[in-house]
């Protein structure tokens, strides 16, 4: 019988040729493309969409820490300069007491010798070196910023074993007074931060960056400033100067990124004062802007 023919040593192979990996590559690129261009807007949907909620979470805090300060101003201490609206300075309180009216340990409104105590009712949060300012109204002989009203606590206060306790007071009066000028309706008093007597809100513009950055900075200017040298900035270019002049006392960085920012003060009414605020800030050429009122209580 004829025996079966057998191939050869060398084995059949299969695959892929060139030709054929080439066109894969190719229709790989091209279904790539399709789902990138589909993909695209999605994707910078997503992106835009965060930076809008980044830049609309940091404009809210900066408005909010703003609005802190300016809630705990000493009532008719803001004002802003005669010339500009991007910067607004006030006198920043720590806390706020009422004072013994009658019997010892009484704030005294009329004596000749400078008394060099008072009982506050309860017990507050002062410090040596910090203002007691009295019925501020902001006007000559009135006014917290040229110390007209204010007494220095000169040493710590102590709280006597009363009920309800009371706190005695040291105070050193200020610019030669022997008291203070106006009785508090309410009898309240108020305190001042040693550190930081005069508190300025100021905004220094710049020209947008290569990738749409804006570049402006709001700054936050805290220095012990009051006293009868202190006048009110001529404008708020002035204020930049002297705030940029000033190495004892740099400022804080409120905010980075801002494209405007303005501020105006409508005091018509002691009751009903409003600060107005318009922030903006800019980022990759996104602009978020938020627009905030602040109610201002200026009785004081």
């Amino acid at each position: 019988m004829a025996q079966p023919l057998h191939q050869s040593g060398r084995s059949a192979q299969t695959g892929f040729t060139l030709v054929e990996l080439i066109m894969v590559i190719v229709l790989m690129g091209v279904i790539g493309g399709m789902v990138s261009v589909f993909m695209k807007s999605p994707i910078d949907a997503y992106f835009a969409s965060a930076r809008r909620a980044t830049l609309t979470d940091t404009a809210d805090t900066v408005v909010r820490r703003m609005a802190r300060d300016i809630h705990k101003a000493l009532p008719n201490s803001i004002r802003m300069p005669p010339a500009g609206n991007s910067c607004i300075e006030f006198i920043p309180t720590t806390t706020g007491a009422r004072y013994r009216t009658i019997g010892s340990g009484a704030l005294d409104f009329a004596g000749t010798t400078a008394a060099t105590t008072f009982n506050m009712l309860g017990d507050q949060p002062i410090a040596a070196n910090d203002l007691i300012v009295v019925y501020n109204l902001g006007i000559p002989g009135a006014d917290a910023y040229e110390l007209s009203n204010t007494a220095v606590v000169s040493s710590a206060p102590s709280v006597a074993v009363l009920s309800p306790p009371e706190t005695a007071i040291p105070i050193t009066y200020s610019g030669g007074l022997t008291h203070f000028p106006l009785e508090s309706g309410s009898s309240r008093f108020h305190v001042v931060p040693a550190n930081e007597q005069v508190v300025s809100l100021v905004f220094v513009a710049g020209a947008s960056s290569a990738a749409g950055d804006a570049t402006g900075i709001l700054y936050r200017w805290a220095r012990p400033a009051l006293g009868a040298a202190y006048a009110t900035p001529a404008s708020c270019a002035a204020l930049q100067t002297a705030m940029m002049a000033d190495l004892s006392h740099p400022p804080s960085i409120l905010s980075s990124n801002v494209n405007t920012w303005s501020v105006a003060y409508d005091a018509a009414d002691q009751r009903n004062a409003i600060v107005r605020i318009s922030l903006g800030l800019t980022v990759s050429n996104e602009t978020v802007s938020l627009y905030h009122e602040v109610h201002v209580d200026n009785t004081p």
